[in-house]
């Protein structure tokens, strides 16, 4: 059983670094400005078919696996590109890929694979803590009525993938233009001032259908545990970079004449932040190889690197924080971008209580098939 990633999947990751080696400046100018993305570096992206790598032959991507989307989006996390790489592939293309045989998420997913489009994922209503809980948004006779909650990079998405109700209370998949008559965004300022969020408004939008027919609650389990896999190696970027950036200004801040650094107390915070951290890659390394070779098991390492992810970030977030001192929650430092990137992916797919249940029942489902 190998967990490690193979050699041109680490070439891409050293391609990925370079691509990505100037978005946390580019990620800082989108902070005032109207500016929804760096769309100059995601042309570039769609370029080298990264977008593209996850996603079969036949529906019109690379045919490579998702452990590239892995390595991507940690890199892309580690320097918080301000790019919808998240929304339009960790989550939107993970959706779609879930839904086997669906013509219509096939023709997506090429438009997708091929930058053509821009796709997010609006599942989240008012009240609402994950995808997996039924909507109350509705289609009739093919219009769909409903709001959704803080949908990431919404302002800039083309199409949205959408969770109705049909006339028969089912719940179900949708495709909507972002263009198309009767669907109106209201802004929400989030914490994360990078990554642009936004309430949609559906008022009787033409809606088409995906996925029809197929088990609603077992797809959206699926893409909610595969997007939280690829959310964790964002993350577990992050943290690195926030642990990296901390390092770089201890060793150079002076108290009583020497270097910070140099303090037991500094030492441990920053040994406990390396030791999550490798924690976290262990989980996010089982979660990826459960994903690709044993979905039996990706509920629970889903779960297990979700969490392990998300405590790491927030700790490195805030050591960073804390330890560059006055200057650590300025404007003008850059750790508030991790702080506040910590914050938001917290809870994006639901926070730290639902992925604990989601972990304790996974484990009991194993257990009583092992019982049995």
């Amino acid at each position: 059983m190998n967990f490690d990633f193979s050699a041109d999947q680490e070439q891409l990751r050293d391609q990925a670094r370079r691509v990505f080696a100037n978005s946390l400046t580019g990620a800082r100018s989108l902070l005032e400005s109207n500016v929804t993305h760096d769309q100059a570096l995601w042309r570039s992206i769609v370029e080298l078919g990264w977008p593209a790598a996850g996603i079969a032959e036949e529906d019109g991507g690379l045919g490579l696996s998702a452990l590239e989307w892995c390595v991507l989006a940690e890199e892309a996390g580690r320097t918080l590109a301000p790019i919808p790489f998240a929304s339009s592939v960790q989550h939107a293309s993970m959706v779609l890929q879930q839904a086997l045989g669906c013509e219509g998420c096939r023709s997506l997913l090429g438009a997708l694979a091929a930058g053509e489009l821009i796709a997010t994922v609006a599942f989240t209503e008012r009240g609402q803590r994950s995808w997996v809980e039924v909507p109350t948004a509705r289609v009739t006779a093919g219009r769909l009525s409903g709001i959704k909650a803080m949908v990431a990079d919404a302002p800039l998405a083309d199409v949205f993938i959408v969770s109705a109700l049909d006339e028969q209370n089912q719940p179900g998949w949708w495709q909507v233009r972002a263009g198309a008559e009767g669907v109106s965004l209201v802004t929400v300022e989030s914490i994360d001032r990078i990554r642009r969020h936004a309430d949609i408004h559906f008022a009787n939008a033409l809606a088409t259908p995906l996925a029809a027919g197929q088990d609603w609650r077992a797809l959206s389990e699926r893409a909610l545990d595969a997007s939280a896999v690829l959310t964790a190696f964002e993350q577990l970027g992050a943290a690195e970079a926030a642990l990296a950036m901390t390092l770089d200004y201890v060793k150079t801040r002076k108290a009583f004449n020497r270097p910070v650094g140099g303090y037991q107390a500094v030492k441990h915070a920053l040994a406990d932040v390396y030791v999550k951290i490798q924690l976290a890659r262990s989980h996010c390394y089982y979660g990826a190889w459960a994903l690709t070779q044993a979905p039996d098991q990706l509920p629970r390492a889903a779960a297990g690197a979700r969490l392990a992810a998300s405590d790491v970030l927030n700790v490195a977030a805030e050591a960073a924080v804390e330890l560059f001192g006055g200057i650590g929650f300025t404007w003008e430092s850059d750790t508030q971008l991790f702080y506040r990137r910590a914050r938001l992916l917290a809870t994006q797919l639901g926070g730290r209580a639902l992925w604990a249940q989601r972990l304790v029942a996974a484990l009991a489902r194993e257990q009583l098939e092992e019982t049995h």
